[in-house]
């Protein structure tokens, strides 16, 4: 476990003694009724700031750096579409990455291409055939998506292009023999065992799990409800693009839930939520990483303050240095949901480019051996391309705005 983990879980560990005590006395602190079960939910306290690691790899390296003209990182993703911010966020960190690098390197000025995949698996095959066609590309940060990553691995394969995912959590994509695929961050056999610690935290005894019908809501309902077991109160499906989710809110609604959890998009997730709290419902509404976004926030509008999330993400907008840097490429905008995860993934493929590895199979290799301290955790890979730190925060809307209540473990 890394220092900053190690910081941040202490922080957390401490939060979730003070809110629980806080539910133990007899004024109850602030807390909302279930729908129908009667229990409360805890508000958790925040996490106010995270210590970046001394050792975290800079993208600036020693300034020594150098490289061939036409040297390439490139962006693949969701940058138009429903659920194009968690991308924007992606390719935002490794915007920083690289002109971090390149303002320290003179000699080895790394190009950053940008390509939209709109984040749909039936639009990526396209965009991934173009970039690993272009021979300058020698690594790729992405794809964002599960569906999309499924759709795509196998050209990357044929290329021999390695790409680190900050974001991709289906656990399935480890376990199709590619040697270029790496995923920086926990899959959903981390997470899904989350939901029910976060919901033993928050009090909630019963919960309704809602899936949609992507490759990643599919993967993340199932080792989300194995985990909850007997706390299940009830399960429905639904569909991308719906809108209308006055049948799903009638079951949960029927079921007593004291809290429901989404295993899908913020796109989806914020009118279900909506829908929810208009009917009635008084639970707490719980959504993945795939839902914690501003733009939840912002679809949802006051039904949000019901909402926590899950997210095998560190919080970058706690990391002072950081998120200072990254409103520079951002708009003024903090840290979103895997930001940092987007940096360091980055960082990686620079400092193998830093290294001499300037081939497709060079860089493939050194990330394969790849190990050293990030700012949000360690990355060493093991033969699928999983690692090994795998934390996972929670969050919850507070005055309109997502805040870390620490790592849920």
């Amino acid at each position: 476990m890394s220092r900053s983990i190690k910081a941040s879980a202490a922080l957390a560990a401490a939060a979730f003694v003070l809110a629980g005590c806080a539910n133990d006395s007899k004024d109850g602190g602030s807390s909302d009724t279930g729908s129908g079960a009667g229990s409360t939910v805890k508000q958790l306290p925040a996490q106010s700031s995270i210590e970046a690691p001394a050792d975290a790899l800079k993208p600036a390296g020693d300034g020594k750096a150098k490289c061939a003209a036409g040297t390439t990182i490139a962006y693949i993703g969701a940058m138009t579409g429903d659920n194009a911010q968690l991308g924007i966020n992606i390719y935002n960190g490794a915007q920083l990455a690289i002109n971090e690098h390149n303002k320290a390197n003179p000699g080895c000025q790394v190009t950053f291409k940008k390509v939209d995949t709109e984040g749909d698996p039936n639009k990526s095959t396209g965009p991934v055939t173009q970039v690993t066609n272009e021979k300058g590309v020698v690594g790729v940060i992405g794809l964002p998506f599960s569906g999309e990553s499924k759709a795509t691995g196998k050209i990357f394969e044929q290329a021999g292009l390695v790409h680190i995912t900050p974001s991709a959590t289906n656990p399935a994509l480890s376990t199709n023999g590619w040697t270029t695929f790496f995923r920086g961050l926990g899959n959903d056999n981390v997470q899904g065992p989350a939901v029910p610690k976060l919901a033993d935290k928050i009090g909630a005894k019963k919960v309704f799990v809602v899936q949609d019908d992507s490759d990643y809501g599919i993967g993340l309902f199932k080792t989300s409800t194995a985990a909850l077991g007997d706390k299940v109160a009830g399960t429905d499906k639904v569909t991308t693009k719906q809108k209308d989710f006055s049948a799903t809110v009638d079951k949960i609604i029927k079921s007593k839930a004291d809290a429901v959890f989404y295993s899908g998009y913020f796109a989806e997730g914020a009118p279900l939520d909506q829908q929810l709290v208009s009917k009635g419902f008084k639970g707490t509404f719980i959504g993945p990483d795939g839902v914690k976004d501003d733009q939840f926030i912002k679809l949802a509008g006051d039904a949000s303050k019901n909402a926590y999330f899950t997210c095998p993400c560190i919080p970058g907008e706690l990391i002072k240095d950081f998120a200072t840097q990254y409103k520079t490429v951002s708009g003024n905008k903090e840290p979103g949901t895997y930001s940092v995860e987007g940096y360091d993934a980055t960082a990686i493929l620079l400092s193998g480019i830093d290294k001499g590895k300037v081939t497709r199979p060079a860089l493939k290799d050194f990330v394969k051996t790849y190990d050293g301290q990030g700012l949000s955790k360690k990355y060493k890979w093991d033969d699928k391309g999983e690692l090994a730190e795998l934390p996972v925060y929670g969050y919850r809307v507070d005055n309109g705005k997502i805040v870390s209540v620490g790592v849920i473990d």
